[in-house]
């Protein structure tokens, strides 16, 4: 979605797409994280010096992560024990870590048992030790509870990621689950502006992020962060990628943030992006796949970016040389022949299909609940006519003609993020109806729009939208606007929406339960500033077979 790299944030700021809206019983006290803070800059020595992560649990097997960095590729052994002190080990194997992929190791451990923690190791040649890691396996057969600790948007330069940190001292969670903009690709002073920024809080490399080696030094450069760290040393992850991750906006065959004469093709910039990721994340190679929790649910990661988005629809373009007089009817005339075009796809009819008889067998095998862990808001969210009371004298024209253009869309049943779901609306009732086929109980878990949200999702189930760990929301562009009012108008503007706030960062604190799905949205105090003080909550839950909210 659209940022506005290098706006005031204030009143006056440009208004586009995405400015308007990115347990255990086991004891922590003696797992220490590595001083990763104390490495900062390039080259790095030799050795491990980017701790270790775990990702793509199955109740029999978990991928392992480190980076050990040498001149020549290297044999790394990989130990897992169900004891801190690996007094027995239970798994392991060898790894190479090697300079062709930046000195990163991925290793899949396998014949561990379901449901269970472990701790993990690398050692290199010469002895020299990783990190020690925890990790989970899911479950298998009868399960009681889930708890996933959900975040996004999660933008270095804006401040601290105390929600990484707040999630790592509750200890109360079984998988951490990111749904995009893991980090941002833009230059130093662009989104956040320089007088934005908070001090301490530059990312490397100090340009945007186009080739290889700017994606990867990206990666290392957010990886030394203390909290984050620490999220991938204690938790396994399940992760999908967003636009920032390659460029602001992209889809299959560009980007908003690409400029192809200055910045080379596309594809060579995607491929750089998507290889720099996979090195980097505890990830497998797979564009989307699935994950049974025991008998409880199905998650099905989903990818909405990369590989089957077609470009995003421009409301702006679509009215450019209409006078007001008739704006209604080129609006009427976009939405039949553009908004609601059934091959305008987000998808791909591959993923489709494969999401379609996924929900259809974890329904036949009985699971619960069937969860998509993916990365853009899924329920409708139209423009308030109140948004344009209040503006200041000095408001630019642009910012009142587009503010116009949007509430007269919503009047005519255009949202205003065609960057989300609501600009590919037939391929989202696809995938509703086939869940309403499967007869699923659908948990959409979406990031991206940096504020929270809850939706019903036309008779196919609910959905839970974080907020950010750092990227600002509603609250820093609608400066004229109370933040509850802004929330309040919204709600009563758009029939899916149920609940929203756009004034705070956090996470949520997401539960399954055979009777239940909820989601606690956690607002810190500040970002300005490591914390890890929740300043305020707010809970929603729906009922299995409900497919609707319950009543507080």
């Amino acid at each position: 979605m659209t940022e506005q790299p290098n706006a005031a944030l204030p009143a006056a700021s440009p208004l586009t797409r995405r400015s308007f809206f990115g347990m255990s019983a086991l004891s922590l006290g003696t797992l220490a994280v590595a001083p990763l803070a104390a490495q900062a800059g390039a080259p790095f020595g030799s050795g491990f010096t980017h701790g270790i992560a775990s990702g793509e649990p199955a109740a029999r097997s978990v991928l392992l992560w480190t980076r050990f960095v040498a001149p020549h590729p290297t044999t790394l052994q990989f130990e897992v024990s169900d004891r801190q002190d690996f007094g027995a080990i239970v798994a392991g194997g060898t790894v190479e870590a090697s300079p062709e992929h930046d000195c990163c190791a991925k290793a899949v451990a396998t014949g561990l048992e379901p449901g269970r923690w472990y701790f993990y190791r690398f050692v290199a040649p010469n002895g020299a030790m990783s990190p020690v890691g925890r990790t989970r396996t899911l479950p298998e057969g009868a399960t009681d509870k889930f708890r996933m600790a959900v975040f996004s948007c999660s933008n270095m330069g804006f401040g601290w990621f105390n929600a990484y940190r707040h999630a790592c001292e509750q200890d109360a969670f079984d998988l951490a689950v990111h749904l995009g903009d893991y980090f941002y690709e833009y230059d130093y002073g662009h989104y956040p502006a320089k007088s934005q920024a908070v001090a301490g809080r530059v990312p490397e490399p100090l340009g945007e992020t186009i080739h290889l080696a700017d994606y990867r030094a990206r990666y290392a450069s957010y990886r030394r962060d203390p909290d984050l760290a620490r999220l991938h040393q204690i938790y396994p992850t399940i992760t999908v990628w967003d636009d920032h991750e390659s460029a602001n906006d992209s889809w299959k065959g560009g980007a908003e943030n690409h400029q192809p004469d200055t910045e080379g093709q596309w594809s060579v910039r995607k491929a750089a992006a998507m290889r720099a990721y996979r090195e980097w994340m505890p990830v497998s190679d797979a564009n989307w796949a699935s994950y049974d929790i025991g008998d409880l649910a199905t998650l099905f990661r989903l990818e909405t970016r990369l590989t089957g988005r077609d470009k995003q629809l421009d409301l702006a373009a679509a009215l450019k040389g209409t006078d007001p007089a008739h704006m209604q009817a080129a609006l009427e005339a976009f939405k039949t022949r553009d908004w609601e075009n059934p091959a305008h796809n987000l998808m791909g009819a591959d993923q489709q299909q494969w999401l379609s008889s996924g929900m259809k067998q974890s329904v036949g095998a009985g699971r619960k609940w069937q969860v998509l862990v993916q990365q853009i808001v899924m329920g409708s969210l139209f423009l308030p006519p109140e948004v344009v009371e209040g503006l200041s004298a000095d408001t630019p024209d642009y910012v009142r003609q587009r503010l116009a253009a949007g509430v007269l869309a919503s009047k005519v049943g255009i949202p205003f993020n065609l960057d989300s779901w609501d600009g590919y609306p037939a391929a989202r009732q696809r995938l509703l109806d086939a869940a309403k086929e499967a007869d699923a109980n659908l948990v959409v878990l979406s990031g991206d729009s940096h504020n929270a949200w809850a939706c019903e999702l036309d008779g196919a189930g609910v959905e839970f939208a974080g907020h950010s760990v750092t990227s600002p929301g509603a609250e820093a562009y609608l400066g004229w606007k109370k933040p509850q009012d802004t929330a309040r108008e919204l709600v009563a503007s758009s029939p899916d929406l149920k609940w929203a706030e756009t004034a705070n960062r956090g996470y949520m604190a997401v539960e399954l339960t055979p009777e239940r799905a909820s989601s606690e949205w956690r607002f810190m105090d500040t970002i300005r500033k490591r914390s890890d003080v929740v300043a305020k909550t707010h809970s929603m839950s729906t009922t299995y077979g409900a497919r609707r909210f319950a009543e507080a």
